[in-house]
């Protein structure tokens, strides 16, 4: 008998916990160990022992359950979690987030979106009026299934061909979505096949963008391309996977699809409005270092990054519901979900038209706060050269043969030291006599101020 099958439930956890956090601890620590040394060719290595790691953390990872992985996931860190869940297969992906909590799947699904660079193909179809996902590796796992959505993530040609051919029509090339003309996006084929290349939102911590992807309706099947793994796409199978009757078709994956993606557009401007109340609060400090000033434009040019490519992000996503309305493609039912959709876009629009004002505004004060920093240290110099400018004039004649002539007859500690004295005390009032007008000048303002208009 096994150790571990002497073991309660609770223990087992307890103990596939501590070998995970215990295999990320040496992970940190020999990458860091590597880090610090200077070797030949350390680049090589530590990508090597990074893979070795991780590896390891996979096949660990790989003969435990889905609902071992969540429990140990929810109580791994922030970092931590991350590092495992890119780990996780895809195709055990779904049914762990389906167990973990809200926010620990909104974390992974949001800003520690896992990137999957390895190219899938699942189909779906339903069954008791969820979606069933089915990994596809082969034509023969196609040929006793019924699909309404078949969903693909950079495809190599070869699977593009296959499953044309097994589905009797042509798959585009997802690296060359966006070459298309904005005008070429939408489209009907003579065999009634319905074409759109969209963009999708992906906010990352590190940074943003929209990815292209390519819809194409054939025989009320959905298929769709794109190079990379978004959050939308995860956050519609987990909904279709989890609540009966969710949807019924392609059409209706096609347009939950777009849904996700303004309720995900809609989650990231609500991250903008939290950086730029952050940003706002730093501004209104009465002294703004310049070095902080140059954080918070970084902060500021961000925010106008995500905000533009959310408001060309729903254009999009506005310019393909109308595309499909106006192509009668919709049910009565579906129109209703497409208006709907438009009208949660038009909100979005008011709200990224107000943070356009916002960031304007942040930006011109912050190179408002630079310019009086800037004017601050101008005003010091120039005060500083009004001084030294008459005792220029004093050394000057100091420095002449006359004045030794003047002095003839007195010691000369004596006559440079009064020389000296002298400068000092015309500096000195140079001095007092530009804070003088200073004040009188500050004063004046004051009065006029006051004067009743």
């Amino acid at each position: 008998m096994s150790e571990e099958s002497q073991l309660t439930d609770a223990e087992v956890l307890q103990q596939r916990l501590a070998e995970v956090q215990s295999l990320l601890a040496r992970h940190k620590l020999v990458e860091d160990f590597v880090h610090r040394q200077d070797m030949p060719r350390q680049d090589l290595v530590e990508e090597l022992l990074h893979k070795q790691r991780l590896n390891e953390l996979r096949h660990k990872l790989e003969r435990m359950p889905p609902a071992d992985i969540a429990y140990i996931l929810e109580a791994l860190s922030s970092e931590d979690r991350l590092l495992t869940w890119n780990e996780v297969k895809e195709e055990r992906g779904e049914r762990i987030l389906e167990i973990l909590t809200d926010e620990v799947r909104q974390e992974l699904l949001g800003d520690g979106h896992h990137r999957n660079e390895k190219t899938t193909v699942n189909a779906f179809e339903l069954r008791n009026g969820r979606l069933s996902q089915i990994t596809v590796e082969g034509p023969g796992d196609l040929k006793n299934l019924k699909p309404i959505w078949v969903d693909l993530v950079a495809p190599t040609p070869n699977i593009r061909r296959w499953i044309g051919e097994f589905f009797d029509f042509q798959l585009p090339d997802p690296g060359s979505l966006t070459d298309l003309e904005a005008s070429a996006r939408f489209y009907v084929e003579d065999n009634g096949e319905i074409h759109l290349h969209s963009d999708f939102l992906l906010d990352l911590q590190t940074e943003s963008r929209n990815v292209a992807v390519a819809f194409i309706l054939h025989k009320d099947i959905l298929f769709s391309v794109r190079t990379e793994e978004l959050p939308s796409f995860r956050l519609q199978r987990l909904r279709a996977r989890t609540q009966p009757g969710y949807v019924t078709d392609g059409t209706d994956v096609l347009l939950d699809l777009y849904a996700a993606d303004v309720e995900y557009s809609a989650d990231a401007l609500e991250d903008v409005y939290a950086d730029l109340e952050v940003a706002g609060k730093k501004v209104l400090n009465p002294r703004l270092p310049d070095d902080e000033a140059a954080l918070i434009l970084s902060e500021i040019a961000r925010g106008e990054d995500l905000n533009g490519r959310i408001r060309r992000n729903v254009l999009d996503t506005r310019r393909a519901l109308s595309f499909l309305m106006r192509g009668k493609f919709l049910t009565a039912d579906q129109q209703e979900d497409a208006r709907q959709i438009l009208r949660d876009i038009e909100s979005l629009d008011g709200h990224t038209s107000f943070l356009f004002g916002k960031i304007n505004f942040l930006m011109d004060a912050t190179v408002g706060f630079i310019n009086i920093n800037q004017n601050q240290r101008v005003s010091k110099l120039t005060t500083i050269s009004v001084i030294f400018m008459p005792i220029n004039i004093v050394a000057g004649i100091g420095g002449m043969s006359e004045f030794s002539m003047m002095t003839q007859g007195i010691p000369w500690p004596v006559a440079y030291g009064a020389f000296v004295v002298g400068m000092a005390v015309v500096g000195w009032t140079t001095y007092l006599a530009l804070r003088h007008f200073e004040r009188q000048a500050v004063r004046k303002r004051i009065e006029e101020s006051l004067l009743p208009k």
